[in-house]
């Protein structure tokens, strides 16, 4: 490395789910994406090779310019665990033990092997707990110089939640949750036996719950879980089968509950919603103590959080509104996409003795989390002139009229604009719009564009200077993970037949004057969209605002059940023409639905997504 030339270090997730590859520059974030977004494959637990090549792209180098590769877990702990396992439940779990054990043997105890062949990489690789990746990644990019931290997740190594704390340019674990109590795992499993998937169908899990009563709380409490004033909890493994078998759930699990899990995409019934609402209930109050316990180990009033129950926006909504801290940080790629990123900036504290830089103006270092590819004008028009699209191209005056027009009108809006986010969440790059105000939108969006489950919720993007107009939350919420009431002045009471409906009944009973952005039970997942994080959004929905006298619009992720969000211009066009958006816009580029030629493709791609 030359004198005076910046360090480079590249994190590495992989091998589980959600891989992906982050690059820090001199201890700033510079790039980061997630695997699945370029292979197309969900979650992809692949090595992110794709990942790996934009980073170094994105920043004109090569292998040999980065001076430090470092993986978020440290393999041999977590075999270490599984063995233990498996010897603690023998004989019982010999079938899985056969099919996970030669995988862990033969590859991922040689990670060193796995992160350097495809790399090229001849230089050491450093590795981090897994909790202490997450941890880093909440603590190290959030806008407080020192905070407590609390990760909750499925498992790591050993750890399944932590308590920590970080000052300057270091974190430390205080107390820990040890496999096999686990809350994330806890979740999947109800996950499991409501007949989603695992790993991706919590997010429904959360959504079907406000339909639902908490029956079976007092259930889970007696016989599930020993939960401690603490937060802490001992979990009755007769009723889990994630300890050494192929499901979630178990035979007396199902006695328990009362019958067998849901069968993947049946209907659902009045049963499943007040599963999903015991356990977002209890996940709520587990997270509740185990923030009051954070705040009296560290004494300190700020809370930053990652790990993959952190996505649980309904309960991070809820510890912020407690008051438990005056303030509170997550990790937009809160789970193990976002370990990529943590230890790379550990490595660059702790292992180079950089120095963390914080924002003295209170705001964060993961820039907006706009982290992934973006396109300039000759890529897009290149990608769209390949499968003949029609288009227009705008000046920025002529565009955001013209778009927010489309969307005063009702249509459905695919945008795509900058670099990608680099999490879960569509954030106004990567996104599909609509007209909050419309009492059919969210059905139209669900069931025409999303090809998706009709319960399921849409978020709302908002002005940040007129968030407290529209929700019961003044305050930043850039990425999604906050969710607030709406405004009780812009509710809609119910009426007495209405109060009457069960279940799904609910759906199509408007709520408030922004009814597709509004939950059955009054709340929606916020984004705060400021001038400083997204110019070109804020823009739009200031001209929407204009045009309609709403600084809100309704924001969903730009992809189809099953699929990754968008990525490229490519992706963008293909996505639009598969599903009954309106219009796209990709930069300054507009289409109209109504313009293009036919679409063409091998076989009912949508058999795949077909709803019941």
């Amino acid at each position: 490395m030359a004198k005076g030339s910046p360090t480079y270090i590249l994190g590495i997730s992989a091998f589980f789910h959600d891989s992906a590859a982050c690059l820090v520059r001199d201890g700033e974030v510079v790039a980061a994406a997630s695997e699945d977004r370029f292979t197309r494959i969900k979650a992809d637990a692949s090595f992110p090779i794709h990942a790996v090549e934009f980073c170094l792209a994105h920043e004109g180098i090569d292998m040999d310019r980065v001076d430090h590769v470092a993986f978020y877990d440290k393999p041999l702990l977590k075999f270490d665990r599984i063995l233990e396992t498996y010897l603690s439940i023998a004989p019982g779990g010999f079938g899985s033990f056969l099919r996970a054990g030669p995988l862990w043997i033969k590859d991922k105890l040689y990670t060193d092997r796995l992160v350097r062949d495809p790399l090229g990489w001849e230089g050491p690789v450093l590795y981090s707990e897994h909790h202490e990746s997450h941890a880093a990644s909440a603590f190290l990019p959030s806008p407080f110089e020192e905070a407590a931290i609390l990760t909750i997740d499925g498992v790591g190594e050993w750890a399944t939640a932590s308590i920590g704390v970080g000052r300057g340019g270091e974190v430390e674990i205080l107390r820990e949750m040890r496999w096999p109590d686990s809350l994330g795992l806890v979740y999947s499993a109800f996950t499991y036996y409501t007949g989603f998937k695992v790993n991706s169908g919590e997010y429904k899990v959360m959504g079907l719950a406000p339909y639902g009563e908490p029956k079976y709380v007092d259930l889970i409490y007696s016989e599930v879980m020993d939960l401690k004033d603490d937060g802490s909890f001992r979990l009755n493994q007769k009723y889990f089968n994630y300890l050494g078998g192929l499901t979630m759930t178990s035979r007396a699990f199902d006695d328990l509950m009362g019958g067998p899990p849901r069968r993947p995409e049946s209907r659902i019934t009045q049963r499943e919603m007040d599963l999903a609402r015991s356990v977002q209930e209890v996940c709520e109050e587990v997270m509740m103590r185990m923030a009051r316990t954070a705040r009296e180990v560290t004494g300190l009033p700020n809370l930053c959080m990652a790990g993959g129950v952190a996505l649980n926006c309904v309960g991070n909504g809820h510890i912020l509104r407690a008051g438990i801290f005056d303030d509170i940080w997550i990790q937009p790629a809160a789970g193990d996409a976002g370990g990529a990123l943590g230890v790379a900036m550990l490595a660059w504290t702790r292992h180079c003795g950089g120095e963390r830089k914080v924002n003295g103006c209170g705001t964060d270092a993961m820039k907006g989390a706009y982290l992934g590819p973006g396109y300039d004008d000759a890529e897009i028009e290149k990608a769209l002139d390949e499968f003949g699209a029609v288009y227009e191209v705008l000046d920025d005056d002529e565009l955001f009229p013209r778009v927010g027009g489309a969307l005063a009108d009702e249509n459905v809006v695919g945008w795509f604009q900058g670099r990608m986010e680099f999490g879960p969440r569509a954030l106004g790059a990567r996104s599909i719009l609509g007209d909050p105000r419309s009492p059919k939108m969210q059905s139209k969006m669900n069931l025409k564009i999303k090809f998706r489950e009709s319960f399921r919720p849409f978020a709302p993007s908002v002005l940040r200077e007129r968030v407290a107009d529209y929700f019961e939350l003044d305050g930043d919420s850039p990425y999604m993970l906050l969710v607030a009431p709406v405004k009780e002045s812009r509710q809609i009471p119910m009426t007495d037949e209405q109060r009457r409906l069960f279940g799904i009944e609910q759906l199509n009973v408007p709520r408030s004057d922004i009814p597709a952005i509004t939950h059955v039970d009054y709340s929606a997942r916020v984004q705060t969209v400021d001038q400083t994080r997204n110019p070109r959004y804020h823009r739009l929905i200031s001209e929407f605002e204009r045009l309609t006298g709403c600084g809100v619009v309704v924001n969903t992720s730009f992809n189809v059940r099953g699929e990754p969000i968008v990525c490229s211009p490519q992706d963008a066009y293909r996505c639009f023409m598969r599903t009954d958006m309106d219009v796209l816009v990709v930069g300054n580029y507009v289409m109209q639905k109504s313009q293009q030629p036919e679409w063409a493709e091998e076989g009912d791609w949508r058999d795949e997504f077909q709803l019941d």
